[in-house]
């Protein structure tokens, strides 16, 4: 106990007024005997007999106080659906029933899920609440830990004050609560309603791509559909190479690694893989891992928790991997506004250069087709020291002389002192992996849990990725047909007034603006044009934001376009949904509407100049107005 009022006395004034002894003694009290918290109560009016508790005087001198009324409150609200025997409570399909007790400065921390801010969708994981970009003039607000709960306006503790509070409401309820057992089942039930009732419960369909008619699938039926939003952008799961390389070795070396990296599961062509990659991004070393997430998650988690004093300083649109290993590595984060360069160093001059600094952003930020202001970031890095962690896991095969990524094409890639990527996306493969100096890797391999501890990737798998690199190191093809149809897919779709986000990027997102009209999309569009386009939904993009993610790649023909750009002009009509001049009357929204032309990345002189370094094949023909004719394959 002396240990928990050692950090909650930092958020409390009667704690740090207040002995372990008299506190021991509050709790036996009677509550109508005492009133030590200087904070008024609210008794909320209501008829269910779900409380939190209200025997001791500790118990009602922690309802009435502004930090430990508001944890007690987010607790009533997990327990008061979950406790058996609460006849009056709300049902698993609303919402639970408010607690009895409710401190003043505890009243608006109850607010339904479906009323709370919906700034971004960014630096969020699941249902947390989405973290916004930090104040130059104010510190952070502590947040809760439960979807839909706001802090109050009051509420100016600390992180760490915060959560000590809540540890202890949590020990107090708990203890009023001994007698009924948590209801598992009911629990997991109203979490998912949740998701169903804003939209944002996740459907899986059943995709099966076909490698000899890339890119068709067949459905759980057998239905043949064309597919636009795979993250195989350059159609390598499919390439002849890849295959026939990955079929060898399986027959060589078995279908499965044998261990850990530490324990048989480290073979020659793991090092290859590793020499390649590091080659790939001109460092010393790389490390491959089981997936770029759990890359993200496991170097980010490692380097912040054992540099003394970390901070973390991440664009508020940073993918969910980051997110979760900065969460993991319990140092402090500082967000700044997507690509704000401005915001970012204003941010940076609050600390002084004896701090360890992450700056943690990515290239191609997949969902709006942005790309991060990288050498602009790397200065900034340079003058107030700190480190540079590039997420190229969208760009690595898509950019660059060698498919290094946006910073090689722009040339900033030594610049950059950590950069992740993937070997599953334009690569074809699975796994992911990080690249950057010898001693750097060597402290991952040496101390970060999610490589050590989990089984390597399988030689078959390693053996495709690493040809799969070789090819496109040499090979501009591939990526030269998807610029191409990206160009030409954002050209039809703007003349016919499909509200396509405007970036510089592959990505070709196509705003909804409502999750379930997005989700009713996507539907329709597989079941009568036998066209599969994910629909994206909150928390993966901000409510109100909803779109289609089209990816195009060099295996689209000019007959799939045609038919996909059909299908969305009659949906669009059909269901009276906005175009971009609608969007634009009401002043825009994710970019599109408000007359921005954004230029793309890759110049159409670059593109045509990979196709002329393909010296094998036949080669695509490219006309005056940058549209691609024919693409066939290129073998190795």
């Amino acid at each position: 106990m002396e240990a928990l009022l050692s950090n909650a006395t930092r958020a409390c004034p009667f704690l740090a007024r207040s002995s372990p002894a008299s506190l021991r003694q509050m709790s036996s009290a009677s509550s109508s005997s005492s009133s030590f918290c200087p904070h008024s109560i609210v008794v909320a009016p209501t008829t269910t007999t779900t409380t939190i508790g209200s025997g001791s005087a500790l118990f009602r001198a922690a309802v009435e106080c502004p930090v430990m009324g508001r944890a007690l409150a987010v607790q009533s609200i997990r327990l008061a659906a979950f406790r058996p025997g609460r006849s009056n409570s709300t049902s698993i399909s609303g919402r639970p029933s408010r607690p009895r007790y409710i401190s003043s400065s505890a009243k608006n921390c109850m607010a339904s899920p479906a009323a709370a801010p919906e700034t971004t969708a960014s630096n969020r994981l699941g249902d947390l609440p989405g973290e916004t970009p930090s104040s130059t003039m104010k510190k952070p607000v502590a947040k809760t830990a439960l979807a839909g709960i706001s802090p109050s306006p009051s509420a100016t503790t600390t992180g760490a004050a915060t959560r000590a509070a809540a540890a202890a409401a949590a020990a107090v309820s708990a203890e009023h609560s001994a007698a009924s057992p948590f209801e598992y089942e009911r629990f997991f039930e109203y979490e998912l309603n949740k998701k169903h009732q804003d939209k944002s419960y996740r459907y899986f369909n059943n995709i099966n791509r076909l490698a000899e008619q890339f890119p068709l699938a067949h459905t759980a039926v057998g239905e043949h559909v064309t597919v636009w939003c795979s993250n195989d952008y350059l159609g390598m799961s499919k390439n002849p190479t890849v295959l026939d390389t990955m079929k060898r070795t399986l027959n060589k070396y078995g279908a499965g690694a044998g261990g850990t990296r530490n324990i048989a599961g480290n073979a020659q062509l793991h090092l290859s893989l590793e020499q390649e990659l590091a080659s790939l991004h001109n460092k010393p070393a790389a490390l491959v891992f089981s997936s770029c997430f759990v890359a993200n998650d496991a170097t980010l988690s490692t380097l912040a928790s054992k540099m003394p004093g970390t901070v973390i300083f991440s664009d508020s649109s940073n993918h969910a991997s980051m997110i979760q290993g900065m969460r993991n590595s319990r140092a402090k984060k500082v967000i700044f506004r997507h690509n704000d360069v401005r915001h970012l160093e204003s941010l940076l001059q609050q600390h002084d250069l004896s701090t360890p600094k992450i700056i943690a952003f990515e290239s191609v930020y997949s969902m709006c087709g942005s790309i991060g202001p990288i050498k602009e970031i790397a200065a900034l890095a340079k003058q107030y020291n700190a480190l540079t962690f590039l997420d190229e896991v969208h760009a690595v095969g898509m950019y660059g002389r060698t498919g290094a990524g946006v910073a090689e094409y722009i040339a900033a890639m030594d610049d950059m002192d950590i950069i992740t990527g993937t070997l599953g996306k334009a690569f074809g493969v699975v796994g992911g992996y990080i690249a950057g100096s010898a001693r750097l890797v060597d402290y991952i391999r040496s101390y970060a849990p999610g490589f050590i501890f989990t089984t390597s990737l399988p030689p078959a798998v390693v053996a495709g990725a690493l040809v799969s690199i070789r090819h496109l190191r040499k090979s501009g093809v591939e990526r030269a047909g998807q610029q191409a149809h990206t160009r030409q897919l954002k050209a039809i779709l703007g003349d016919k007034g499909i509200p396509v986000v405007p970036n510089p990027s592959h990505i070709v997102p196509v705003l909804v603006g409502n999750a379930e009209t997005a989700k009713s999309v996507s539907d329709e569009l597989l079941a009568k044009y036998k066209i599969y386009v994910q629909s994206i939904n909150f928390p993966t993009v901000a409510r109100g934001e909803e779109r289609l993610r089209i990816t195009p790649t060099p295996g689209h023909t000019e007959a799939h376009m045609d038919r996909l750009v059909s299908a969305l002009t009659t949906i669009w009509k059909e269901r009276g949904l906005k175009t971009e001049h609608d969007w634009a009357v009401e002043g825009g929204r994710a970019g599109v509407g408000i007359s921005r032309t954004v230029p793309q990345l890759v110049t159409d002189a670059d593109v045509k100049a990979d196709f002329a370094r393909v010296s094998t094949g036949e080669l695509p023909l490219f006309s005056e107005q940058g549209t691609l004719g024919r693409l066939v394959d290129v073998r190795a």
